[in-house]
């Protein structure tokens, strides 16, 4: 898969999963908290990615 197929499945669950993840535990936020939440997660996907392709086998 090319890398905007990966962005794109990502942004998509990391929208669904922030959506699913205030509406249960915080049900009236501010629809600005909760897109900050899927940026969040995002950037968070890709940090653990980075970590992971660079991790040093010694």
């Amino acid at each position: 898969m090319n890398r905007f197929i990966i962005f794109f499945v990502r942004a998509i669950l990391g929208a669904f999963f922030a959506v699913l993840l205030t509406r249960f535990f915080y049900p009236d936020t501010n629809p600005v908290y909760v897109a900050g939440l899927g940026v969040f997660m995002v950037c968070m996907a890709y940090f653990f990615e980075y970590l992971r392709k660079n991790k040093k086998t010694s």
